[in-house]
């Protein structure tokens, strides 16, 4: 059984935000599947981000979201590779590898000079998948101002 990838569209807007509640789940927000809809309806009415859903045996099982940003140095479009998520159940089938795959053929389709992506720093799993699928680190520090 292979798992399809596909560039969510408002279409597949319950799909999506049941995968986006989960993920946000995770990591230890309060589930809201109507803010969650709301959120990505908004996403795809503003067309500011590209969501891409995974199928697996027809169901949807993971997605990640890259949001546009430029390199002003490089004086390109980068996307910001901001949330890839699997539900347990669909783990080690190879649904992150084809969803991190078809975000790199986007990136390539759109002449983007990058994708960048940030991890917890304890989060072994992920770096190892990454640096298997040709990321580097890329030495920077990441900084935040809460607002």
């Amino acid at each position: 059984m292979t798992t399809k990838i596909i560039q969510a569209s408002s279409e597949h807007l319950e799909d999506a935000a049941t995968l986006f509640d989960a993920y946000r789940c995770f990591y230890g927000q309060s589930s809201d599947l109507e803010a969650a809809r709301r959120f990505l309806a908004d996403r795809f009415k503003q067309k500011d981000s590209v969501l891409l859903l995974a199928y697996h045996a027809e169901k949807a099982v993971g997605f990640t979201q890259l949001y546009p940003s430029f390199s002003s140095v490089g004086m390109q479009r980068t996307w910001i590779l901001n949330d890839l998520f699997v539900i347990d159940s669909a783990r080690k089938l190879g649904v992150a590898t084809s969803l991190l795959q078809h975000a790199q053929q986007f990136g390539i389709e759109t002449n983007a000079a990058r994708l960048t992506l940030a991890t917890a720093p304890e989060n072994q799993p992920a770096q190892a998948l990454y640096q298997k699928l040709g990321w580097v680190a890329d030495g920077f520090l990441h900084y935040k101002l809460d607002l």
